[in-house]
Parts: structure tokens; C-alpha cells; sequence
């Protein structure tokens, strides 16, 4: 059987970040971009060499903004990629040109490491080797051929159970022993690549997250062989086993009796199933099952800039946000508010299928609720937190304030949409700092607010849409009358929904801003 490593998945939590290292820093080829086969809403990068090899692939789940994970035992603590050992001072020079910090180099197992640390902290070596072959090395505009990183050398698992690791490390995936240290067993594949199996006995275990390694994929011949090291698995109720077809390779998912997920993966198809080799990693592809509603899909994966090519500096703002950005802008830009257990992508796909070339500002609420996000603290489902309405929509001015310098943002040519305890927020926010807002789109929204002013809003443009079946539109009317007092050119409608949102309401806000110039 086809031994040695086929890929290595991590987890990332800002896409950006992850590919100005992967391929500006350590110059690998982006060799492919997914959407997510178990999460419609996440990203999948695979970075490789120059023909996307199995054994020369590291892979990313983007958890944009999400948590940190933590590195324990059950899990791989490190990764190490392949060059040649004329090449580490190569590398220490430009990881102080790019202000990385790196240790070493240091002898490991006879050979020269460079430890470096990715955006997220993953510890990533850099190993200088001449044992595993070299498939394409990919040269990019400033790391000449002879400098490249060639594959992946390996990776190092923490396990409390050490024996049991190494035995099933053996038994189904073709490693043997090629060396010891005092808490490290090292196995080698045929290929050359190795596991670093550490004894992390009394070490906390691991936890998911940003900055963690999910898996480590391990290489078979065809989709038999797989097959037939499931059987064997399942003999030995070595524990549940997942088989998927990812249309790049069939894969088996195993864990071994440490913690640590397996995968085993064939070598075909390849990337180049669905593109062309010369352009690999040039197109976003969906699986399958997300093709039917692929704008829905495409509008909340996070985008990104290869570098050299031109990006929008982000800012540190006070709000978690994201930006779409479409193929072919128009004037507006849409700054989206969720309800409450949204977050900053919920609203996306509503605001594209409002205006498909609207620039999308979607931002996520900084109060929690049994862990989801919200705009403010709520009291019970009709009274709220006054205080924390205030500094939340202090808060807000601020970030409004930044994104319009930083981002370029045209106040009147960017229309705020929120949805229920979004829209909550817009209307608490325009009668506490008026002018700030001139355009405004309130869904579902009922007076949070209490004893609000009645600030002079002439010129400001406001829709309030009301589902005539929404159990809370009996509160409308209160904060309808407030707007209306402060000689705002409001308009507000029932329509014929309950509390959530669709179809009518896009017809409708298309309606309004066409009435009204926008």
C-alpha cells in the first residue's frame, strides 16, 4: 500500500492572515478553494507544491473570527515541511525580514529545525532533509527553486496512551519505528515522512478551535484499499469509522486510541478533476449538495487577496465584521445587523438577493445570550437592559465612525438594514445620535428604548416593515409613532409575513430605494 502523509488539516480563524503566510511567507501554492463538505458556511484552502501532490499538502478549515482552540494530548501539536538543508539560513533570513519570530535552527533527530509560529500559533518547523523526494517544488517571485519547501516532513501527536498511538500508527497506515528520545518515538512511511508520537501524560487535553490541527490525512493507492483498511478497523472495533467521497480523493476517517483523528485518502483524483493544472486554486469550487443555492453559499465564505494582488486593509473595529465584496459593484454598500443568535454572515445572503452588486457590511452583536450573539442584554422578551442598550450603541457610533474613514464608506450611499433585534439597535442608535444614520431599513422592530428623544432626523430615510403574523408587531406601532414625530421620511408597512424575514421584504426595501433615490 501507498504509505506516508497525504495532507494536514488546521484550523484558521483569519483567511487573510493564513494565506499571506502559507503562500507569501513560505511561498506554497494555493492549489485549491472549497466550500466547506460538512459546513456551508466555511471556507477550505489547500496549499501544496507545484502540481498539488499528495504528501506536499497542508489544508485549512477557515473558522472566520471564530474561537481559539487549545493544544493538549488527542491531538497533533506541530507540523514540519521539507527543505534542503543548505536552505534553513535561507529561511532565517527572510523570517526576520518578514518580523517572524524563529528558534533554532536546532539538531532534531540529526537534522537542522527551524521552529517558526503561524498566525493562529500553530508551531510549523521548517527541516532540513534530502530524505523524501521531490515532486515539484513550487518557486515563487522571491524564493528561488533551489530554496522551496518540498513536501510535508511531518508531524508531531500528543497522546497519553503512547504504546496504543504508536501500535495503530503501525498496524494500519505503514509507519515503522526509526527513532527514540526520551518522551518522543519516531515513525517513518516508506514515502520518508515521519510521526513524532509524544508522551504527554499529565498534559491537559486538547480542545477545537482556531490555531489547532484538526486531522492528519494518511495516503492510499485507490478507493479498495481504503475500503479494505475499513474492514480491517471494524474487525478489530478500532472505533467509528466515516467513509466520504471529496471528489479530489475517497476518504476513511478513523480516531486512534490516543484521540488523534485519521484520515486515510486516495491519491486520485486530484486537483485537477475540475481545473486546469496551470491554473489550480484559481476558482472557488462548491460541493455538490451547496450547488442549488450557490449564491446563498458564496456570499458568506470569507474573501480574500493572493499576494500582489489589490485588498482592503481591515481595520480594528469594536464589532466582529465581515465584508463581501461582488465581481461587479454598484455605489451601495449594505451594513447588515442580525437578530438575536446571529451572526455576522446571517444577513448576507438577504442583502445580495436584495441587490446582487451591493457591496455587504455584515457586522455581529457584542452582547451574548446563553452563548449567541445579540445587540443588547434582554430582561425578558420585551424589556431590555437600558444601560447596555446606551453603551452598545455608543459603541456602534464608534464603529460607524471608523469604517467610514477606514473603508470609505459614503453615508449616503450605505443603507443599514437590521433585522428584529438588529433593527432594534438602528432605531435605539438613530434617536440617541442622530445624523449618524440617513438611511435605514428596520425589520421585525419594536421600541427598545426607553424614555428615547425626539431628535429632529429631517432628511434621514427610514422603511419599517411590520409581519401583520409576527406575534411582536403589536409593539411596532409604539416605535412607528416616535420615528414619525422626529420628521424623518419614514414609511412603514404590514406585510404579509410573520416574524421572519424573505421574498416580500427584498420586493419592498427594492421598492423604498428606488422611491427614494437610493
Amino acid at each position: 500500500m501507498t504509505s506516508g502523509i497525504h495532507h494536514i488539516t488546521l484550523i484558521a480563524r483569519k483567511v487573510q492572515a493564513n494565506v499571506d503566510f502559507y503562500v507569501g511567507f513560505l511561498g506554497l501554492r494555493l492549489v485549491k478553494r472549497t466550500g466547506g463538505y460538512e459546513d456551508p458556511n466555511q471556507l477550505h484552502l489547500f496549499y501544496g507544491d507545484a502540481a498539488g501532490s499528495p504528501g506536499s499538502l497542508v489544508t485549512f478549515l477557515m473558522w472566520e473570527d471564530g474561537s481559539p482552540g487549545r493544544v493538549g494530548h488527542g491531538q497533533p501539536s506541530e507540523i514540519a515541511f521539507a527543505t534542503p538543508p543548505e536552505s534553513i539560513g535561507f529561511w532565517l533570513t527572510r523570517a526576520l525580514q518578514f518580523n517572524i519570530q524563529a528558534t533554532g535552527p536546532a539538531q532534531e533527530f540529526g537534522e537542522p529545525v527551524l521552529r517558526l509560529k503561524d498566525p493562529d500559533g500553530v508551531i510549523v518547523k521548517l527541516v532540513g532533509t534530502n530524505a523524501l523526494a521531490e515532486p515539484a517544488p513550487w518557486a515563487s517571485r522571491d524564493i528561488p527553486e533551489t530554496d522551496a519547501i518540498r513536501r510535508l516532513r511531518g508531524a508531531t501527536i500528543l497522546t497519553e496512551k503512547p504504546k496504543e498511538t504508536a501500535h495503530f500508527l503501525q498496524n494500519h497506515f505503514g509507519y515503522s519505528e526509526s527513532g527514540a528520545t526520551a518522551t518522543i518515538r519516531r515513525f517513518t512511511s516508506k514515502s520518508g515522512d515521519v510521526i513524532d508520537v509524544r508522551d504527554a501524560t499529565g498534559f491537559w487535553t486538547s480542545a477545537p478551535g482556531t490555531g489547532t490541527i484538526d486531522h492528519i490525512a494518511f495516503r492510499a493507492p485507490d478507493e479498495a484499499t481504503v475500503l479494505a483498511v475499513r474492514a480491517d478497523l471494524e474487525q478489530e472495533h478500532a472505533g467509528a469509522t466515516n467513509a466520504h467521497d471529496r471528489k479530489y480523493f475517497f476518504s476513511l476517517y478513523v480516531r486512534e486510541p490516543g484521540g488523534t483523528l485519521y484520515e486515510l485518502a486516495t491519491d486520485g483524483p486530484g486537483f485537477a478533476v475540475d481545473e486546469p493544472a496551470d491554473t489550480l486554486g484559481s476558482r472557488l469550487f462548491l460541493p455538490t449538495h451547496l450547488e442549488a443555492d450557490a449564491a446563498a453559499t458564496l456570499v458568506k465564505l470569507p474573501q480574500f487577496a493572493l499576494p500582489g494582488e489589490p485588498r482592503l486593509t481591515p481595520r480594528d473595529l469594536p464589532f466582529i465584521h465581515r465584508f463581501y465584496h461582488p465581481d461587479e459593484p454598484n455605489h451601495r454598500t449594505f451594513v447588515l445587523l442580525h437578530g438575536s443568535g446571529g451572526n455576522e454572515t446571517d444577513m448576507l445572503p438577504f442583502g445580495h438577493q436584495v441587490d446582487p452588486h451591493a457591496t455587504l457590511l455584515g457586522m455581529r452583536g457584542r452582547s451574548t445570550e446563553e452563548g449567541f450573539p445579540r445587540w443588547f442584554r434582554r430582561l425578558s422578551m420585551t424589556s431590555f437592559d437600558q444601560q447596555d442598550i446606551r453603551s452598545e450603541a455608543e459603541a456602534f457610533v464608534a464603529f460607524v465612525e471608523g469604517a467610514r474613514e477606514g473603508y470609505g464608506l459614503t453615508p449616503d450611499e450605505t443603507i443599514f438594514i437590521g433585522y428584529s433585534n438588529g433593527a432594534n439597535m438602528l432605531a435605539a442608535v438613530m434617536l440617541l445620535y442622530p445624523g449618524l444614520i440617513r438611511n435605514v431599513v428596520m425589520m421585525r422592530a419594536m421600541a427598545a428604548l426607553e424614555d428615547a428623544p425626539t431628535p429632529a432626523l429631517a432628511g434621514a430615510n427610514i422603511l419599517v416593515l411590520t409581519g401583520k403574523e409576527d406575534p411582536y408587531g403589536k409593539y411596532a406601532p409604539t416605535l412607528i409613532k416616535v420615528l414619525a414625530d422626529t420628521g424623518a421620511n419614514l414609511k412603514a408597512l404590514d406585510i404579509d409575513t410573520h416574524h421572519g424575514i424573505g421574498d416580500d421584504d427584498v420586493e419592498a426595501i427594492r421598492r423604498w430605494m428606488a422611491e427614494s433615490g437610493l
